[in-house]
């Protein structure tokens, strides 16, 4: 199985099998971090961040920094070429010329994409706009599997902003392609799932979709509770922010009848939709989930390298 040189920019860009060996490899390195230290010698990661993040970039950072690896680019795109009006195609031109892997954020859907086909090194999805957030959706993948010792046959409860929430629509497009899954949509009715996902996990895999915009109703029933945030950047306006932005707030009262091995989750940065007291719950996994983010993303680009 050969990676080298494949972008990432939907997860669904890779097979199961693919992705299950980028796993076993994620697995490998946490348990053996000295057998990987510098795999990465002499390769440069570019982070070309068009938007504020802090997990995802430093989880990449990271990541090369483990691989003995080094990293160029910007945070904020103010301080880039990009106040001067450069396209994002001259500058991931540009780029390419310097470093060996681009990882991309950007606030437009599709700017990963059309950076793929100007760049000569492999670029990655580091989330587009409302879109797609691939390695995320890697970092819960892994984060299943680890936990819960498979990803198939599970019920997934995916509740908040289901319609600006990007980590989602990559989420449920490849638990989808896994057996027997049941997805239970929880979101106020404004914020609803797009319809073309919904149709397209559908009709593609078969996979049952229960809607509610009652957390109550479903809690006790599924394996997995993602949770995420309001996404107040993509609202349009904040009167209609502030309306919803309360709309769960997970509490340990809530949680209380749920299944015991329920496993709690959510990309963050949580905002107020999981209160601390649920921290300390062996159920809450969120920061874990962080954790095995950093070894997935150096599995991810050790293979787009071609060093494993």
């Amino acid at each position: 199985m050969n990676l080298k040189g494949k972008h990432l920019i939907d997860p669904n860009d890779f097979t199961l099998e693919e992705l299950d060996q980028i796993f076993k490899v994620a697995q490998d390195m946490e348990k053996h971090p000295k057998k990987y230290s510098e795999i990465c010698k002499s390769k440069i990661l570019a982070t070309l961040f068009y938007e504020p993040s802090t997990r995802t970039r430093l989880s990449f950072e990271s990541a090369m920094l483990r691989m003995g690896g080094n990293i160029l680019g910007f945070a904020d795109a103010t301080t880039s070429s990009v106040s001067k009006g450069e396209s994002v195609a001259d500058t991931v031109r540009v780029v390419s010329g310097y470093a060996d892997i681009i990882v991309m954020r950007h606030p437009k859907e599709g700017a990963p994409l059309l950076s793929s086909e100007y760049s000569s090194v492999p670029v990655i999805n580091g989330g587009d706009g409302g879109h797609q957030h691939p390695t995320q959706t890697l970092t819960d993948l892994l984060t299943i599997k680890n936990l819960k010792g498979k990803i198939d046959d599970n019920k997934v409860a995916l509740c908040g902003d289901l319609k600006y929430g990007r980590t989602v629509h990559s989420l449920i497009k490849t638990l989808a392609r896994y057996k027997n899954m049941s997805f239970y949509l929880v979101s106020p009715p404004q914020l609803k799932l797009p319809t073309y996902i919904k149709e397209f996990v559908k009709n593609e895999y078969n996979a049952e979709i229960f809607e509610t915009s009652y957390l109550e109703e479903v809690i006790n029933e599924v394996d997995i509770l993602y949770m995420t945030r309001i996404q107040r950047e993509r609202f349009f306006n904040e009167e209609d922010y502030l309306k919803l932005k309360n709309s769960y707030i997970l509490t340990r009262d809530k949680i209380k009848d749920a299944k015991e091995d329920m496993l709690i989750m959510h990309p963050l940065p949580r905002v107020n939709e999981i209160d601390y007291s649920v921290d300390d719950d062996k159920r809450a996994v969120y920061f874990k989930q962080a954790q095995y983010g950093v070894y997935v993303r150096m599995s991810l680009m050790a293979h787009l390298l071609g060093v494993v």
